[in-house]
């Protein structure tokens, strides 16, 4: 529906300056809203035209403020025609601002977004950061631009306009349209408060939208393996040296406790011997940044001498598409008759709770085996499970059957 605009032009008669004249000032109409601004002209109120907003006569004066006037009134004209062809919503304090300089234009959500999303990327050509978190930059952008147009009918928003109803908006949107459980919705709104950020530390952006929103991740059960599962998936008997692969490398991300992307990433130079003599990762984290140093045990250790030269730059495995290893993961624990629905991160939890944490492994030790910056992270995936549960159970035992106290005492 197209917009009623209109500019005119009257005088402020209250504000005499000493040489009689009196400023000029506009007042743009869009839609019944109305607001008001200086002109920067002063002008003789005996040659000014209520009626027609505009000097009489054919004086200097008279000349050179219709001039300025016209100018200003094509001026107008053109930022309403451009802010209705970019955002398709109108009001006339945008005009305004855009007519005074106070618009910041290319300070608007999606170009922000857009130019973070490239930036990104480079950094994951750079080997700097994780091309799955890409991805969920990119889907949210996608769905940002879809609800802005079903929303608001529009291709982008201000940053100024951010409020907490828009928030809210997207948050019912992704709900009711993308069908989204709650867990998926706090982390598709996570980057939208990025780019908050963003704009904020930028200063393109006074007020913080997300000040009074909260949205609370559910609590989930990661899974994991048990000792169980992790023999018949060592001890299976496959088809073919594909599947072999498959089952290698989720082992190998088992028992060192790797994401799929540094497992794939890693290379010769990532491994050392020190003064124990002991083979060693020593690898920055793809996503986190952080260090991670893990001390080989048997098994990774003979996988790594297992394909070891068959890359030709220099990584160890010869690690195929992430998707293509994900349902062979799959194929490999249904003829393993492991009946869990297996995901590559499901060999992070594995470590942590079946390899390190049931055999007596501290937490601070795993925190750092997996490369986390902080020991909330990996409290996350610390399960206790029942196997951990007994022993310590059995060590208590036996060291109160060592205090005397308790074992003399007459109950």
């Amino acid at each position: 529906m197209k917009s009623t605009f209109s500019t005119i032009f009257y005088l402020k008669r209250q504000a005499v300056k000493n040489d009689g004249t009196v400023p000029v000032m506009g007042r743009i109409t869009v839609d019944g809203t109305q607001t008001q601004f200086s002109c920067k002209i002063t002008i003789d109120p005996k040659i000014w035209d209520t009626k027609s907003g505009r000097a009489t006569g054919r004086s200097t004066a008279a000349l050179e403020a219709n001039r300025m006037l016209d100018g200003i009134r094509v001026r107008i004209r053109q930022h309403y025609q451009e802010i209705v062809e970019r955002d398709n919503y109108v009001t006339a304090e945008k005009v305004k601002n855009a007519f005074l300089g106070l618009e910041h234009r290319c300070h608007t959500l999606m170009k922000v977004f857009a130019q973070h999303n490239e930036d990104y990327a480079r950094q994951v050509e750079a080997g700097m950061k994780s091309v799955r978190t890409l991805w969920k930059y990119q889907i949210v952008y996608r769905h940002l631009q879809s609800f802005l147009q079903e929303r608001y009918h529009i291709s982008d928003i201000a940053l100024k306009e951010l409020t907490p109803a828009f928030i809210s908006d997207f948050e019912m949107y992704l709900r009711t349209v993308k069908h989204c459980r709650t867990n998926t919705v706090w982390l598709y709104v996570t980057p939208l408060r990025t780019m908050v950020f963003i704009a904020i530390n930028n200063e393109w952006l006074v007020r913080d939208p997300f000040r009074e929103y909260e949205l609370q991740k559910e609590p989930t059960t990661r899974g994991f393996l048990t000792r169980e599962e992790i023999s018949l998936l060592m001890n299976g008997k496959l088809k073919n040296a594909k599947q072999e692969l498959y089952r290698d490398l989720y082992l190998f991300c088992i028992f060192t406790g790797l994401s799929f992307s540094d497992m794939r990433n890693l290379s010769e130079e990532n491994l050392r011997t020190y003064f124990d003599e002991h083979l060693w990762i020593r690898i920055n984290r793809q996503k986190t940044g952080v260090e991670s140093n893990i001390r080989l045990l048997d098994i990774p250790t003979r996988i790594i001498e297992k394909y070891r030269g068959l890359c030709a730059d220099g990584r160890i495995f010869p690690v195929p598409h992430y998707t293509t290893c994900v349902y062979g993961i799959r194929t490999v624990a249904k003829r393993c008759g492991i009946t869990k629905h297996l995901t590559w991160h499901m060999s992070r939890h594995t470590m942590a709770t079946e390899i390190c944490l049931t055999n007596g492994v501290p937490i601070e030790t795993v925190s750092s085996i997996l490369g986390h910056k902080s020991i909330t992270t990996t409290q996350i995936y610390a399960k206790i499970t029942k196997e951990k549960l007994n022993r310590d159970m059995d060590n208590l035992s036996m060291r109160l059957n060592n205090i005397e106290e308790y074992v003399s005492a007459a109950i």
